[in-house]
């Protein structure tokens, strides 16, 4: 249901790309924390198979560290809320906690539909750590003066590491799922505050 009223932004941008460039993307990008933005931009291009999509994960503090909200980096099968699909658990099948610098991303289960298109293939699905995402709030601020969420900003580390990789003439989608201005104080607690290195 969250999908379809969320699909408004894929027929939209499908319209919108075809318009004015008549050609169909060859990337779209968005945030996954349940996901429903994500299934949003996704939905109309499923049946796209030359158009790739990507959804990025809260990476936290690392996989390893376990303080994270990766599910298909860390998760396994699982049933939360009434809900078949990948969960982050410990090896008794409990809720594990998890860590994001974003609240939106911040949750234990993936919406189930992600699941069913990672298991078909059809969507790849990365993570950008809080490190990366905070860095990618910085740089779309100054690139292109769009403060973004810190939920989108972990599309926008994705980007940055994969886009010297791409074509000149590449059409690339991401999915500004927020604004920022909610997480400007969370952002500036972070720059204020020396980070280690990664």
């Amino acid at each position: 249901m969250v999908r379809d009223f969320q699909r408004v932004i894929g027929v939209e941008t499908r319209r919108q790309i075809l318009e004015r460039e008549e050609r169909l993307p060859d990337l779209l990008v968005a945030c996954v924390g349940g996901g429903s933005n994500a299934l949003g931009l996704f939905h109309p291009f499923l049946n796209d198979s030359s158009v790739r999509l990507v959804g990025v994960e809260a990476g936290g503090e690392g996989i390893r560290s376990g303080k994270h909200a990766a599910r298909f980096q860390g998760g396994k099968l699982g049933v939360l809320q009434g809900t078949k699909t990948f969960v982050l658990t410990n090896a008794d099948g409990q809720i594990e906690l998890t860590h994001s610098v974003s609240a939106g991303l911040d949750y234990a289960a993936v919406g189930p539909e992600h699941s069913f298109l990672r298991d078909l293939g059809r969507v790849e699905y990365h993570y950008a750590t809080d490190q990366e995402a905070l860095a990618g709030f910085k740089l779309l601020s100054e690139i292109e003066g769009i403060i973004p969420a810190l939920e989108t900003a972990h599309a926008v580390a994705y980007l940055a590491k994969v886009a010297p990789r791409f074509d000149r003439n590449a059409i690339v989608v991401m999915n500004c799922s927020g604004r920022g201005d909610k997480d400007v104080a969370t952002a500036a607690k972070h720059f204020a505050t020396p980070q280690a290195p990664p």
